[in-house]
């Protein structure tokens, strides 16, 4: 069994997870919840990587990293390293690759939230950060969990863009989906067909743990506007206007 090539895989989902959670979290909030001219364009590009091939996508982000290009440059300096056939750049053309799968389902978890028991919560006197740590983040929890067995599973699987980007070096870049093209390539269909079982397993329990997120609400939606715990349920009160 090819262990390199899957260890190379999980490492690199192991990074893109957490880093596109943090980034997609107040991009999918700000989207959910505020109106502005031009919001359209926003969420189509979060969405362009969804629709575009990912040969595409991974020839503009490896022009976008050459050296030459301002990007590419940068890091040359800083670094004394390229990002094309890296595995920082593979990291960063994976975090494009995977941002809609982080975005979407945040988003939807956001704009389902009771704009009842956030106002409660600032009429008793809770901050806009309390406000977004004690009622906002655990409804939108099951969401969240979503998006990172959904970027998990999707970074595991990528093909076209690791291939565009990192191309195929041994323990740097050679992930899982690149090694089952070339053993078919060389007739080892019996490696291949290991490799492509384990991500089938790998993505069929990543759409488990979703479903079983979405049968139901990481937390009711009547949670309490009070604070520290906010799975109690308690009536939401309007604020009195003075």
């Amino acid at each position: 069994m090819d262990t390199t090539a899957l260890l190379v895989t999980g490492k690199l989902a192991l990074v893109v997870t957490p880093v596109l959670l943090v980034l997609c979290l107040p991009l999918a909030y700000w989207l959910a919840m505020s109106n502005f001219r031009g919001k359209q364009y926003v969420e189509a590009a979060c969405n362009l990587p969804m629709v575009l091939p990912p040969t595409v996508l991974g020839f503009g982000m490896l022009m976008l990293m050459s050296p030459g290009s301002p990007m590419g440059d940068a890091w040359q300096a800083l670094t004394g390293t390229t990002l094309p056939f890296s595995f920082i750049g593979l990291v960063l053309g994976s975090l494009i690759y995977s941002l809609p799968f982080g975005v979407l389902p945040m988003r939807a978890a956001f704009e389902k939230i009771d704009r009842g028991i956030i106002e409660a919560g600032r009429c008793q006197g809770m901050t806009a950060v309390q406000t977004f740590i004690h009622i906002i983040l655990p409804n939108a929890m099951g969401g969240i969990t979503a998006s990172a067995a959904l970027i998990f599973a999707h970074t595991v699987g990528e093909f076209g863009v690791a291939l565009m980007i990192g191309g195929s070096i041994p323990g740097e870049t050679r992930v899982a989906s690149i090694a089952i093209f070339e053993h078919t390539e060389t007739l080892d269909y019996g490696a291949a067909g290991l490799l492509s079982f384990i991500l089938m397993i790998v993505s069929y329990a990543a759409l488990l743990f979703i479903g079983k997120q979405g049968g139901h609400t990481a937390f009711s939606r009547r949670t309490t506007a009070r604070h520290p715990n906010p799975t109690e349920t308690h009536e939401v009160r309007p604020c009195r206007q003075s």
